[in-house]
């Protein structure tokens, strides 16, 4: 008679950058962590098709949410050098055995990349006409009352920065501490992590629904779609847009979140790097140097539900408002076409902490900050689970209350 398996200390619902990263930082501690992937690690999750902005000061808003995710923003921003150094060392551990005896791959057949791919080169804001110049200086007075980093430069300026940049231009912004990652190469990063942490990865295992028991419903467990038990005291949901289709909780312990389709292009210069060094960000869209060649192009924000088709306007459109700005991006050449989910709430503020229920923990509705918020989110569950310091270590500490119905 065989016995099963004990339950692990703690379950993930989502193999995506948040997934994985929470775990990882978890396992770190001394718990023992499984993650439940709906399909294959990275092969449908918003960090597969994201284009990994570090930008806390360029991404603010105005409102109560606005600054509230600017805190969390330049906080986890803070993070991100080590975090990376962290994830590079990792790499380095497994790559003298890559497709050897540890197996360590960015996923199936695939070896993992050297590095993440941190770019410290700022970025830079732009305005086309007169409106996006008047909205611009708009921007730029919000930013200075907030205390923040950042330049304005006229166009002659912009264009000693960013040669390639249109003279037609007519207003720029420089945020020198809003960087960039490639979030395909912070993916791979983490899934090597965590292998060689030891946590076990699970994948093809979409979960149906959570299991509860008792007067104040305690977390038991989870159902698989095929049917099958997992058990776990305590499960962080961390599906991304795919949260809301997991079923079993009540009411008074959801959290709304819906999908928000993205469509985004990976371009690439035949002749090399050198067509733009900063992140390039103006009304409707932003332009991602990766620092060899290639480019991120994006990205349309669409409430379409699950719609993964792209289509002709979203392409054209991009290309519209790139080409205005920097002619040359219509001689690059298409390298993907994608369309991706971002998870969204209703204010868009993430939930990040403790759940209504006894074992249930949020890491989800990060919107377009996924990349951004991956580490402070990984900090924090850490400390709820394993130091139990509750205070202060959830987004609804810092901001309020999470988002929920």
């Amino acid at each position: 008679m065989s016995l099963d398996p004990p339950a692990p200390d703690l379950v993930v619902v989502g193999g995506g950058v948040i997934g994985l990263a929470v775990a990882w930082r978890v396992r770190q501690r001394g718990l023992s962590v499984t993650v439940l992937e709906r399909g294959v690690v990275g092969e449908d999750c918003a960090c597969g098709v994201a284009a990994g902005m570090l930008a806390p000061v360029s991404e603010v808003e105005f409102g109560d949410a606005g600054k509230c995710m600017l805190e969390l923003g330049v906080r986890s921003a803070r993070l991100w050098p080590g975090f990376a150094a962290e994830l590079d060392e990792a790499l380095a551990t497994a790559e003298p055995a890559a497709g050897g005896a540890n197996g360590c791959t960015a996923g199936p057949g695939v070896l993992a990349p050297r590095d993440v791919g941190l770019r410290r080169s700022g970025t830079l804001l732009v305005a086309r006409d007169t409106d996006e110049a008047r909205e611009l200086e708009r921007q730029l007075a919000l930013r200075e009352s907030l205390g923040l980093s950042v330049t304005r430069l006229r166009p002659s300026a912009a264009r000693e920065l960013e040669p390639a940049l249109a003279p037609t231009i007519r207003l720029a912004l420089e945020a020198p501490e809003d960087h960039s990652v490639d979030p395909r190469r912070v993916l791979a990063a983490l899934r090597c992590a965590c292998e060689l942490a030891g946590v076990q990865l699970r994948e093809h295992a979409p979960v149906a629904r959570v299991e509860t028991e008792g007067a104040h419903a305690r977390v038991t467990g989870l159902t698989l779609a095929d049917g099958s038990r997992v058990h776990a005291a305590r499960v962080v949901l961390a599906a991304g847009a795919w949260t809301g289709e997991i079923e079993g909780l009540p009411a008074h312990a959801r959290v709304a979140v819906r999908p928000v389709k993205g469509q985004i292009l990976r371009l690439r210069d035949p002749d090399g790097p050198g067509l733009l060094e900063r992140v390039l960000r103006f009304e409707g869209g932003y332009l991602v140097p990766r620092g060899d060649g290639g480019y991120v192009l994006g990205a349309t924000v669409e409430e379409r539900g699950f719609e993964r088709e792209p289509t002709a306007r979203g392409v054209y459109e991009l290309l519209r408002d790139a080409r205005e700005l920097v002619p040359g991006v219509l001689e690059l050449q298409i390298e993907e076409l994608s369309v991706g989910f971002r998870p969204a709430t209703p204010d868009n503020v993430p939930a990040v902490g403790l759940g209504a229920l006894p074992g249930l923990l949020w890491a989800t509705g990060h919107h377009r900050n996924g990349i951004l918020l991956a580490p402070l989110t990984a900090e924090l569950l850490a400390n709820v689970l394993v130091d139990a310091e509750t205070d202060g270590n959830s987004i609804g500490a810092c901001c309020g209350e999470v988002a929920s119905t």
